[in-house]
């Protein structure tokens, strides 16, 4: 424990709960948007559990990956069609392609229900069981955990101090979950926004997980989408969202002001 209370260990555990929380804002934004399909009054509940779990199960996979990170390097499976597909997968790079195809389709799916009629007024969330959202939460939160966890593991090589962060870093999320919650069943416009947001964070994972895998189609490897896309891509939506919204909300005040007041004579 003494290890953790050095200087070079205390600036390291900052930069790395900094770490976790810009990288665990995707995370973030998915548990808020899975959550809603959980009854009413156990959505809270299953946020905070879901993060909660989720910490332990991240420090048994942290320990792991540390204590066996070449097994995850190492492809257990290849193809080689010549001229047409190849890849060479491994353990990180499967779970990275799996999971970035989930989120694709998680994000599609709720955007489809939002243009629904029926979804209108919301009318859809809360449908499913408890456990089965917990379970989704849990599990793709270990699929963002990857890439928080290498990214950790090249600022330090000491577990204590990784471990530490994770715990924070889960806490914050905890704290933060509710907000995010309430945010945007409030503001369901941000809601669009945020899914798109996570279509874009499952491409960042489909590419990185196709480049990792060493995908190769029509002869033309898969190219990882660089942080600096990715980021230029989330500016971009969240500023075309709000000016969209405030030239939306100028419209309205500009119509009520031209509609003519009918007066009884």
């Amino acid at each position: 424990m003494d290890t953790l209370f050095t200087l070079e260990n205390l600036f390291t555990l900052l930069m790395l709960i900094l770490l976790q929380a810009v990288l665990g804002f995707d995370n973030l934004l998915y548990i808020s948007i899975e959550s809603k399909r959980a009854p009413k009054d156990k959505q809270a509940l299953v946020r905070r559990w879901g993060i909660g779990i989720a910490i332990v199960f991240r420090i048994i996979l942290l320990f792991a990956v540390m204590q066996a990170i070449e097994v995850f390097k190492t492809p257990f499976f290849s193809a080689s069609f010549e001229g047409i597909f190849e890849a060479s997968f491994n353990v990180h790079s499967t779970i990275t392609l799996v999971g970035g195809a989930f989120i694709i389709y998680t994000a599609m799916k709720e955007i489809m229900h939002l243009l629904a009629v029926q979804d209108i007024e919301g009318k859809n969330a809360g449908g499913q069981s408890m456990l089965k959202v917990l379970f989704w939460i849990i599990l793709m939160n270990l699929v963002f955990s990857f890439d928080s966890i290498l990214s950790a593991m090249a600022l330090s090589d000491v577990f204590i101090v990784m471990a530490t962060a994770v715990i924070i870093s889960g806490i914050m999320m905890i704290m933060l979950a509710d907000y995010v919650a309430e945010f945007l069943k409030r503001n369901r416009m941000y809601e669009v926004m945020g899914l798109f947001i996570l279509f874009v964070v499952g491409l960042m994972l489909v590419t990185e997980g196709g480049h990792l895998a060493e995908i190769k189609l029509a002869g033309y490897p898969v190219v990882a989408m660089s942080k600096t896309t990715f980021y230029f891509i989330l500016a971009v939506i969240v500023i075309t969202d709000v000016v969209q919204s405030r030239f939306r909300s100028k419209l309205m005040k500009q119509q009520l002001n031209e509609t003519p007041v009918i007066t009884n004579k």
